[in-house]
């Protein structure tokens, strides 16, 4: 219906209002409307609304599935979900399932069919849209701010809370936790998902251990991160795979703020986060002053974020922005959407980072338009949001081109007119009075005229002056005067060129001029003829007159309308017909159009002032107030009206016909322009918050519509009303109640009173609803506070229909109510009295029937009267009318003691309960305090008890209803320092924190008692490194210092585990007594970066100190890391005493036995740890004890099945090979066997890994490259070979060990195979009835019984020292030779012969047969 269209602002302060869907279409909630506009990205266009809610939209979602995105959902302050078919504008279906206000709202990205929603006491609703079955979760007893769903896992939900929790919930196992996540200490405004289902995108920089899991084993789903934007001012993205935050960014101070904002104007932070589909390494988040940032989550520092819009000047929002979603069209450009406090809908380029096209929107009543007569199409905005707007109508590049004035304004503007010459000087007034002018071509504030109205300004209009300004002067600044007309019927005449000045009333000059002694009507509009010759003034009394330039001369009044004049408009003078500019329209409350025709007066003024009563044409069909009148510069006598009905009407007003009947709007029209450059183009704003403009020749209907409220049904909807606010939740507000549509007595400048201010918190705050004759649409209502004109209410609706003030209830019902019998009963009441006062009684007065007169006899009959009127009091149930009739007869007791039997003890009657003695106050307090409990206002009870110097009683109180911060503070303010009581309380509530998981606060109350000890334990519990470094730095300080020792270890532990040694390190350096932990640590991290390149080590670490570089050292790794120990430690064999303590620290480090599913780091620390005792040993002399520990860290490879791990761990060890050895070995005591036994060992695992070596050399090069390659190993391989025959690699002994505990082991595993087996047959024999069936292999029991015998027997005698080292494997070594001997010539003879035999004596069928395949 219309051509373009200024829609209403997106509503404020809600998680998620708007969104768009795959076709390019957004969507946002404005009052209670739905917007829904095309998106391109170039332009933008209004195609529709969606209408049914009657309050506030605080939601909105699309359904973003393939071919249903055409489906939404919008919530509302009216407790509704509803559901949207978008492509036909209706409704679909609803659900009212919520109880409380809803405050999130999301279609499930990853189920087509789910809506979540979430409303402010926490309780989260699943509706299925197909099948209408909902259900509903209670995860946490919070205030929800926003919410979230997965579109990887449907059934997880994010839910942001108030207080700064963000809950993961399963929905699919009836809401079960899943996570809570900590961290923000605020309102959580905004969530939203990677648009990738893994967390593998930013593990470079996840700053927490990959390994932990949370509870999560492997195979499970792989999670998502999830980013949050919180009050806070920081955003923090989550791993939802292990329950915590990964990254932290604070918003940055860009000192960025647009040329839109009022600095008075303060507003609080508004934190959204989107992530945009197709960048999923990238947050956008908005900031203070409505800038827009994106954040590279793989940079750091100053490249994190970069800013949208930073290209030039004045692309950013200027305020907050609330709401952003993302959609992708043509080319793959990904466009995003944003909505602002400052009332405009940006799009923007993720690509380029600039703004494509702004949409400005209103955030009020749209009260006046205004044409430039010379800056063509250039259209000013009235708004009631305290902005005026010029908008380009013309502008080609952007059909939206406004520009927004707010400096100096800081009301509703109700008023505008351009300057008919000067070009950019417009006029404003406003709603509380003030008038001013712009310069549009300006930045600078306006001029304000320092004459202010009185009330809101309705009218203002240039023309030529009148006395005294036009007495004199020349040029520019004789040729108009300012005129304003406002709310308290004056007309004010201000110097443009002397705003600073005094403005003149204009009645002045008119009663001078016309001798006029009475007072004058207030006037309400006024309206110069083109060509300045007159001036028309519409007063309250509905008369029009027209007065003559300068002198104001009355010419006629036209006494046509009978309800105050809203509007005048004169007929243009450029008419082809020179008649018709002397038409003059008038609007008024009562529905009519009038249009006189005054050239006769005009053209021969009359010596008497005419006084018309006939119009020239009547323009019947308008059912409300007319508001507004503009005639056609392009067509002569064609003019158009709006109304209060909610129609704007064209008429041909010669033939007194209607051509049109726009009905696009969906409240009631306040202004109208014709276009000054399309005869078909119309322009009209209404307090639906719009400005739309539509084509007269497009329009459906010819005439207004005919349907018209009548003034029974306005009553109807005041009582529905008024009940309805009566049975809500929290009864209503004054401010909130329901008021008159009238909005006052002024029409379309007028603002209404109900309109709200141009803060969205107030603005969207209490709105109810009015239905449109026409079209059945909703419009805003207007408030309690009526508009200052309010006795011209009355002409609009009669008292009656207004809210009536409640009368207060009688302190003495019995005796008034005796007041109103009849007359003879009354003036026998005055015989009676004159017979008690002058005779002897007959009657008592103020008892009985005679109750009334104990008000005019004696004090005695007044306290009988009191008697009864308090027994009347305490039966109706009105206890507090009871208690003020005992207080007036100074009763003070006896009013406190029915005060306290009822209940209804209050401060005041607490306050005089001293005049009544110091014990019944004591007891007034105590029956008070309880009254308070039941109450619930612990505090206040509290406070009382206080009084009456009840301490303990005060802190038990508010202790017992979980007010721990309170007590403690009462307690701490009252008590003594080392009274029990504040510690006990201290524990208490430190126990409850400890429970719920506010572990810092906990930790403060132990320090608070001095529990040092209990204070770091509690900070541990977080068992990140952090809160271990936190916890052992405060054992530290309070001198707990073993406490501090295994807290620094722990966090030791889990730095190292991340491989941040610096940071372990220096923990450790914290602790003398952890010296021997700082050298274990250093010989891992050397290792560390030693293995570093291989595949072995596959991680990187995050830090390391500048000693820890490769082993280059050609004495090997122990000769390294004795130098560090040297210049980073102290540590040298100079102060044996320190290494002795060092040794015996290092041999209490649990080093349990290897297994073969041992991690890799794991495996380090446990090699490392004995590479450590071995190079201390080695430090003290003990050659024999250093070669064990060094055996050990080698051999640790082996068992572990790392081949890769052992040969690295020689290579590094003994660079020389068994030439290494053999140089230790010297420094041995040759009586030492155990130390030679070791070293032994030793020499066969380098010749066993120098042997594999070998034999992949001999698989992996040709024949000619074998010798090459032999050669190269440690100084011929085959010496090697030869020099150890017999006594390394082919050792009988060590052979004979290995086979025996093959067999012994072989043998035990059937004993418990035959255990097994023996038990599952008893069972069978228990449930079976065959009895005899026995087992068949008993008897081979004390065989395999004796044959273990047998072997321990043989492997006693067997050398001890054999048994203790480990060694490798004889018979594989054996078959690896024998595979060499096959493939070349390396292999000595008796080698070959003496591999043969062990295996034939020690090696079984299957060895055997192996051996005679590399024999053949």
């Amino acid at each position: 219906m219309h051509e373009r269209l200024l829609p209403a602002s997106p509503n404020w302060y809600s998680s998620r209002c708007s969104d768009t869907n795959d076709k390019g279409l957004l969507a946002f909630g404005a009052k209670n409307t739905i917007y829904l506009v095309d998106v391109t990205a170039s332009s933008s266009t209004v195609v529709g609304e969606l209408v049914g809610h009657r309050e506030r939209v605080s939601g909105f979602s699309f359904c973003q599935h393939a071919g249903q995105s055409h489906n939404c959902a919008s919530t509302s302050d009216d407790g509704t979900v509803k559901f949207w078919d978008t492509n036909e504008k209706v409704l679909v279906k609803e659900h009212k399932t919520h109880q409380n206000t809803i405050t999130a709202l999301h279609w499930s990205p990853g189920e087509k069919n789910l809506v979540v929603s979430g409303d402010e006491k926490g309780i989260v609703v699943c509706y299925q849209y197909n099948t209408g079955e909902s259900q509903s979760f209670f995860p946490e007893p919070r205030n929800i701010f926003c919410l979230s769903c997965s579109p990887h896992n449907w059934h997880y939900v994010a839910v942001g809370y108030k207080d700064g929790m963000i809950v993961l919930i399963d929905i699919s196992k009836k809401g079960e936790v899943v996570h809570r996540l900590r961290g923000h200490d605020d309102e959580i405004h905004a969530l939203a998902w990677a648009p990738l289902p893994n967390e593998e995108v930013l593990y470079s920089r996840v700053d927490d251990n990959t390994e932990t899991t949370n509870g999560m084993t492997e195979g499970k789903e792989k999670g998502c991160y999830l980013a949050s934007g919180s009050k806070d001012q920081t955003i923090r993205i989550w791993s939802t795979l292990k329950g915590k935050g990964v990254m932290t960014m604070k918003l940055p101070f860009l000192k960025r703020r647009g040329t839109g904002v009022d600095p008075a104007v303060k507003e609080r932070l508004w934190l959204t986060v989107h992530w945009p589909k197709g960048k999923p390494t990238q947050v956008v988040s908005s900031c203070f002053g409505g800038e827009l940032i994106l954040w590279d989550l793989t940079k750091g520092g100053k490249q994190k974020w970069s800013l949208l819009g930073a290209s030039s000047e004045g692309q950013n929002h200027s305020r907050i922005v609330f709401n952003m979603s993302s959609v992708c069209v043509e080319d793959n450009r990904e466009l995003l959407l944003s909505t602002s406090m400052d009332r405009e809908i940006k799009c923007w380029d993720l690509s380029s980072l600039d703004c494509c096209w702004t949409l400005p929107t209103l955030g009020g009543f749209v009260y006046t338009l205004a044409f430039s007569p010379v800056g063509t199409g250039c259209l000013a905005l009235g708004v009631g949001d305290g902005m005026i707007r010029v908008w380009s109508t013309l502008s080609i590049q952007n059909k939206y081109d406004t520009k927004t004035f707010w400096q100096g304004i800081k009301s509703k503007v109700t008023a505008l007119s351009w300057h008919p010459t000067k070009e950019g000087s417009l006029a404003f007034g406003t709603d509380d009075g003030k008038v001013g002018i712009y310069d549009a071509f300006s930045n600078k504030p306006p001029q304000v005229s320092s004459t202010y109205h009185k009330k809101t300004v309705y009218t203002l209009a240039w023309g030529p002056p009148v006395p005294p300004l036009s007495f004199g002067g020349t040029g520019d600044r004789l040729s108009y005067s300012l005129y304003s007309c406002a709310g308290e019927g004056i007309i004010l005449q201000h110097d443009p060129w002397k705003l600073a000045g005094e403005a003149t009333d204009i009645d002045r000059v008119i009663k001078d001029t016309n001798s006029i002694k009475h007072k004058l009507s207030p006037h309400t509009d006024l309206s110069w003829k083109p060509d300045g010759k007159v001036v028309a003034i519409g007063n309250e009394d509905g008369s029009v007159e027209v007065y003559q330039a300068p002198t104001l001369k009355l010419l006629c009044t036209i006494q046509q309308h009978h309800k105050i004049i809203n509007v005048l408009r004169w007929h243009h003078d450029h008419s082809s017909l020179p008649e018709l500019q002397y038409l003059l329209a008038s609007g008024s409350s009562n529905a009519l159009v009038y249009v006189h025709d005054l050239r006769t007066v005009i053209e021969t003024p009359p010596e008497i002032p005419v006084v018309m009563t006939e119009a020239y044409r009547s323009l019947a069909g308008h059912t409300a107030k007319i508001t507004g009148l503009a005639w056609s510069p392009h067509h002569d006598g064609r003019l158009v009206t709006v109304c209060y009905d909610g129609t704007a009407q064209v008429w041909d007003v010669q033939k007194e016909e209607g051509l049109c009947n726009y009905r696009g709007h969906r409240g009631r029209l306040l202004c109208v322009q014709w276009s000054p450059v399309d005869p078909d183009m119309v322009w009209t704003g209404a307090d639906d918050f719009t400005v739309q403009e539509w084509a007269v020749s497009k329009q459906e209907f010819t005439k207004p519509p005919k349907t018209k409220k009548t003034l029974d049904q306005v009553k109807a909807k005041l009582k529905a009303k008024k009940k309805k606010k009566a049975t809500g939740k929290g009864g209503t507000k004054a401010e909130e109640s329901l008021s008159l549509i009238g909005e006052g007595n002024k029409g379309g400048a007028s603002p209404a009173p109900g309109e709200r201010p141009s803060d969205n918190e107030e603005e969207e705050g209490s709105e109810t609803t009015s239905i449109s004759s026409v079209t059945g649409s909703t419009a805003v209502i207007v408030s309690i506070r009526l508009h200052p004109l309010q006795p011209l209410l009355w002409s609009v609706f009669p008292p009656e229909v207004t809210l009536k003030k409640r009368k207060p209830r009688s302190m003495l019902p019995l005796s008034t109510s005796m007041d109103h019998r009849p007359r003879e009963d009354l003036q026998q009441d005055c015989l009676n009295l004159a017979t008690v006062r002058h005779s002897e009684a007959h009657c008592v007065p103020g008892l009985g029937d005679h109750i009334q007169l104990g008000l005019f006899a004696d004090r005695d009959a007044l306290y009988r009267m009191f008697q009864e009127e308090e027994e009347g009091h305490v039966e109706a149930g009105h206890y507090e009318s009871a208690v003020y009739l005992r207080l007036w007869k100074g009763d003070i007791a006896g009013a406190l003691q029915v005060a306290t039997e009822k209940g209804e003890l209050s401060d005041h009657l607490l306050s005089v309960a001293p005049m009544a003695g110091y014990q019944v106050w004591l007891t007034t307090v105590e029956v008070y305090v309880k009254q308070l409990c039941l109450q619930e206002q612990f505090l206040k009870a509290a406070s009382h008890l206080l009084s009456i110097n009840k301490v303990y009683e005060a802190i038990d109180l508010l202790k017992s209803h979980q007010l721990y911060r309170e007590a403690i503070a009462l307690a701490k303010a009252r008590l003594q320092p080392d009274d029990p009581v504040l510690k006990k309380l201290y524990t208490t509530w430190a126990a409850v924190l400890e429970k719920d998981g506010h572990l810092s606060t906990a930790a403060k109350c132990y320090l608070a008692v001095d529990s040092s000890f209990d204070a770091a334990k509690v900070i541990a519990k977080k068992n990140d490194p952090v809160s271990l470094k936190t916890a052992a730095s405060l054992a530290r300080i309070a001198g707990e210092s073993d406490l501090s020792y295994s807290l620094s270890l722990r966090c030791a532990k889990d730095l190292a585990s991340s491989q941040d040694w610096l940071g372990a390190q220096q923990l450790l350096s914290t602790h003398e007594s952890l010296l021997a932990h700082r050298l274990h640590y250093c010989t891992i991290e050397l290792l560390t970066v030693s293995l570093t390149g291989t595949d072995i080590v596959t991680w990187t670490c995050s830090s390391i100190h500048p000693w820890s570089a490769p082993c280059k050292n050609q004495d090997g790794f122990l000769a390294t890391l004795r130098a560090v120990w040297e210049r980073g430690f102290a540590v040298s064999p100079s102060n044996p005493e320190i290494l002795k303590a060092l040794h015996q620290q290092l041999k209490a480090i649990e080093n349990p036995q290897t297994t073969p599913n041992v991690p890799m780091k794991q495996l380090l620390i446990q090699v490392s740890l004995d590479l450590t005792l071995g190079a201390v040993s080695w430090l003290l002399g003990d050659w024999g004890a250093a070669l064990e520990k060094l055996l050990q860290g080698v051999a640790r490879g082996n068992e572990a099945g790392h081949f890769l791990l052992m040969s690295e761990t020689c290579r590094l060890l003994f660079p020389q090979g068994i030439d290494s050895i053999s140089e230790h070995k010297k420094m041995v005591d040759p009586s030492d066997e155990k130390a030679l036994a070791a070293a032994r060992s030793l020499e066969a695992f380098v010749c066993y890994q120098d042997l594999y070596h070998m034999w992949w050399s001999l698989s992996t090069n040709t024949a000619g490259a074998q010798r090459d390659m032999t050669d190269g190993l440690h100084s011929a391989s085959e010496n090697h070979i030869n020099g150890l025959d017999g006594h390394v690699l082919l050792s009988e002994p060590h052979a004979t060990c290995q086979a025996t505990q093959r067999a012994i082991a072989k043998i035990q595993q059937r004993l418990a195979s035959m255990v097994h087996q023996h038990s599952q047959t008893q069972e069978t024999k228990a449930k079976s009835t065959d009895a005899g069936q026995g087992y068949t292999d008993t008897e081979s029991l004390p065989c395999l019984i004796a044959m273990v015998s047998e072997h321990h027997k043989e492997l006693a005698d067997i050398p001890e020292h054999v048994k203790k080292y480990p060694y490798p494997d004889v018979l594989e070594c054996c078959l690896v030779l024998l595979y060499l001997s096959k493939s070349s010539d390396l292999v000595p003879d008796h080698l070959k012969n003496e591999a043969v035999a062990l295996i034939h004596k020690y090696g079984t069928s299957s060895l055997r047969k192996a051996s005679q395949q590399f024999l053949s």
